[in-house]
């Protein structure tokens, strides 16, 4: 059974930092993309960066420069960095697997909710 569980969700003021989690079954975690996408209300789910099992990286241009994505694949886990956030980036973030760096897979988490407050 695959299961992508995301933490680190919370509120911070505009210009803050946050760190997403997402811990993933290890099958699915080795052979996999792993991505983050987000939904804030009344919008589509939107790619926010997604990485390779070898490192190559994808960001929408909307978070290129302040957000971070990484993956430590002995502990099965992605991670985003989100610097310099913006109310602009409220949303719910989702990890998702099985997709490529540029669309998104079939396996998803519950998600958690950032806000960011102005």
């Amino acid at each position: 059974q695959v299961q992508l569980v995301e933490s680190g969700g919370g509120l911070v003021q505009a210009g803050g930092s946050l760190r997403l989690s997402c811990a993933a079954s290890g099958s699915i975690f080795s052979r996999n993309v792993m991505g983050w996408y987000r939904q804030a209300p009344g919008n589509q789910r939107e790619l926010v960066a997604a990485i390779s099992r070898g490192g190559i990286t994808n960001y929408a241009a909307s978070v290129e420069g302040r957000f971070t994505i990484s993956r430590d694949n002995a502990k099965n886990t992605v991670y985003l960095q989100m610097n310099s956030l913006e109310p602009e980036d409220t949303a719910v973030y989702y990890c998702n697997a099985g997709g490529t760096i540029t669309t998104r897979g079939d396996y998803w988490g519950k998600g958690t909710l950032v806000t960011v407050s102005s």
